[in-house]
């Protein structure tokens, strides 16, 4: 099981590479570049394994746990990790291909990732302030692999 100090830790990562990210993009020229597209590539990737890794190590216990509120916080992070990766899903169908970013409309671009990279970092605090606190009542503090 991951622990509470790796969570945060990738959490940290996916918020500083998408401040970074969203300040590159702004110039048109730097939008699409090799650089660009690694970290672009590096954050979703994040995005994708943190989900996964909470899906996998966190739910279980919570999903069948006897206290109702816990029950309920689980039920809707998992909808709302669905929610994201669908939304993801859109979003990389429509400005990625083939591992590289294609993008035809360069504000529109920047405004749909301003959008979801904004849905990211919602979702992390609310993590930190209302998720990790009812796992850490079902796994306890020191929740470790």
């Amino acid at each position: 099981m991951i622990s509470f100090k790796e969570l945060n830790e990738q959490n940290h990562k996916i918020v500083e590479r998408s401040k970074i990210i969203l300040y590159m993009i702004q110039d048109r020229t730097i939008c699409d570049s090799d650089v660009t597209c690694d970290l672009f590539f590096d954050l979703t990737d994040r995005i994708k394994k943190h989900m996964d890794i909470e899906e996998r190590e966190l739910y279980k216990n919570m999903l069948t746990h006897s206290d109702h509120g816990i029950k309920q916080t689980a039920e809707n992070f998992l909808s709302g990790s669905a929610e994201i990766k669908r939304v993801l899903k859109q979003y990389m169908k429509r400005w990625c291909h083939s591992h590289h970013l294609r993008i035809k409309d360069h504000d529109q671009f920047v405004s749909e990732t301003e959008e979801i990279f904004e849905m990211i970092q919602v979702r992390i605090i609310n993590e930190t302030e209302k998720f990790y606190p009812a796992v850490r009542s079902v796994y306890g503090e020191k929740m470790v692999a």
